[in-house]
């Protein structure tokens, strides 16, 4: 592990290095250098490994060694095309930590950063379509009820950050719908907000009617129904 006075230096001289290169070319310097050649070797790590769930641990394992220097791009960058930040990001999703690469997602949406080309989306579909897929893993983990509602609630949080941060982007329907349905579904886990978790199934079954959300929208239409029928003056 880097010394606090190691790490201090990484984060300085990436951002100072970040903050020099020109917007939209490609990253230079020493720190990004080491970073490119530290990546090369982690996803040599990776393709040796078959199953996923190891893919995963180890990409948490790996991850670390990045921070300091992603930390100083987004501290000083001015929007140079940058491998190693757009691919953290990405593996920061991968490993269920929405919030820091949501910090990378609006630092490349704000720049225009592109993906490596081996992701095969752009940058705003790719953060769309991952954070959907993981937050419905995520919400599909068997845990005690308040567990449960407590991380649906983050996950909210997480999903309109995410809504708000590529609104404007054209992508595919069915991505956005996916976002959609897991918005809905983070919404019914927390607890009394059903007509707001109808609303996002609704607008996920608008862009892509086979979201597979046909059958909750009914069992939330038929709870709403019963719950008005019963309240007082009804």
């Amino acid at each position: 592990m880097n010394s606090p006075a190691r790490r201090h230096y990484q984060r300085v001289t990436a951002a100072r290095a970040a903050g020099d290169a020109e917007p939209g070319q490609p990253q230079h310097g020493e720190q990004f250098e080491l970073m490119a050649a530290a990546l090369w070797e982690a996803r040599r790590t990776l393709k040796a490994i078959r199953s996923r769930e190891a893919k995963i641990a180890k990409k948490r394992e790996l991850l670390p060694q990045f921070d300091d220097y992603v930390a100083g791009v987004l501290e000083g960058g001015n929007g140079a095309q940058d491998v190693v930040v757009m691919t953290v990001m990405v593996w920061r999703i991968d490993t269920g930590d929405l919030d820091g690469a949501l910090a990378i997602a609006e630092y490349a949406m704000r720049h225009g950063l592109d993906t490596p080309d081996h992701y095969e989306r752009d940058t705003a579909s790719l953060i769309t379509e991952e954070v959907a897929e993981s937050a419905l893993r995520s919400m599909d983990r068997e845990e005690e009820a308040s567990q449960h509602a407590e991380r649906a609630a983050r996950l909210s949080l997480i999903l309109a950050r995410t809504e708000a941060l590529t609104r404007e982007a054209d992508m595919h329907d069915e991505i956005r719908a996916k976002l959609y349905k897991a918005w809905g579904q983070a919404a019914r886990a927390r607890g009394n907000h059903d007509a707001e978790a109808l609303e996002h199934l609704r607008r996920a079954l608008e862009l892509n009617d086979r979201a597979g959300v046909k059958k909750d929208i009914e069992k939330l239409e038929r709870e709403l129904k019963q719950q008005n029928n019963g309240s007082p003056g009804a």
